[in-house]
């Protein structure tokens, strides 16, 4: 599912625990780590699809966080242009993402990365709030600090 100016809609997923940290996953196969993201489905809402990826992603369920805020529009990013798949079409450009920060609320034994086949992630460890805006590959790194900036106004109060 690709709008009409080439991005993909998608859902960010900051999770937070009682101490400040945040979740960071390593994704499988790569020296590169993110967020939890994923793509929303034909008729599926961000927050219905920020519950799905949660799931798939990292093994929780809703009852396994409290939401605590999202961002109020999309924030976007272009894709360097050596990731564009120019043989498919309608051609993707890049993401519109819609950002949560989630609390977990359940013990952690409760993060499982291998309930998808195949698994996106295969380390994660907690870090301190903006630890991924130094870390996050680079094209991506203006929407986590425009995603990160918002929902800290709720995060850090």
């Amino acid at each position: 599912m690709i709008d009409s100016e080439g991005f993909r809609p998608n859902v960010g997923i900051i999770l937070a625990n009682d101490n400040g940290q945040v979740l960071w996953a390593k994704r499988i196969g790569h020296n590169a780590w993110q967020f939890p993201q994923g793509g929303i489905q034909q008729g599926e809402t961000p927050e219905q699809a920020l519950y799905r990826e949660l799931r798939e992603e990292v093994g929780l369920l809703p009852e396994h966080v409290q939401m605590i805020a999202q961002t109020k529009g999309w924030l976007r990013y272009r894709l360097p242009h050596r990731y564009i798949r120019s043989g498919s079409e309608p051609i993707c450009i890049g993401q519109k993402q819609k950002w949560f920060l989630l609390r977990l609320i359940a013990p952690t034994k409760y993060i499982q990365l291998n309930l998808s086949q195949p698994p996106e992630f295969d380390q994660w460890q907690w870090v301190s709030y903006w630890y991924p805006l130094g870390q996050v590959v680079n094209f991506k790194r203006d929407v986590y600090r425009k995603a990160m900036v918002e929902l800290s106004v709720q995060f850090l109060h």
